[in-house]
C-alpha cells in the first residue's frame, strides 16, 4: 500500500466526519432555529435601545460609553426602527433613509 494512499485515506474520513458532525448538527437544530433567531433578534433589539435610549428620552448611566457604539450600529438602525413599525427615523439628528 502506498504512503500516498494512507493520507488521502484519513483525509476522506476526516471530512466524511465532518461532514457527519454537521448533519447531525442539522438535525437538532433545525427546529430550534426560528426560535434562537428570534431571541437573538430581540436581544438585538434591546442592546439597541439600550444604546440608542438616552436619544429617545430613556436616562442611561452608561450614556457616555454607549455613545461611541453609535457609529458601529449606523448600519443596522435602519432595520431595528422598520421592525420596530417606524417608517422614518425617530431621530432628527440621526438619520438613515431619504
Amino acid at each position: 500500500m502506498p504512503a500516498g494512499s494512507l493520507r488521502t485515506e484519513a483525509k476522506s474520513l476526516k471530512e466524511r466526519w465532518r461532514a457527519f458532525k454537521a448533519g447531525l448538527n442539522e438535525y437538532y437544530y433545525a427546529a430550534y432555529r426560528s426560535t434562537m433567531a428570534r431571541a437573538a433578534r430581540e436581544e438585538d433589539d434591546f442592546f439597541m435601545l439600550v444604546v440608542l435610549g438616552e436619544a429617545l428620552g430613556i436616562p442611561n448611566p452608561m450614556a457616555y460609553e454607549t455613545a461611541e457604539l453609535w457609529p458601529y450600529l449606523r448600519e443596522d438602525f435602519h432595520e431595528w426602527h422598520t421592525r420596530l413599525g417606524l417608517e422614518d427615523s425617530p431621530f432628527d439628528h440621526f438619520s438613515c433613509c431619504c
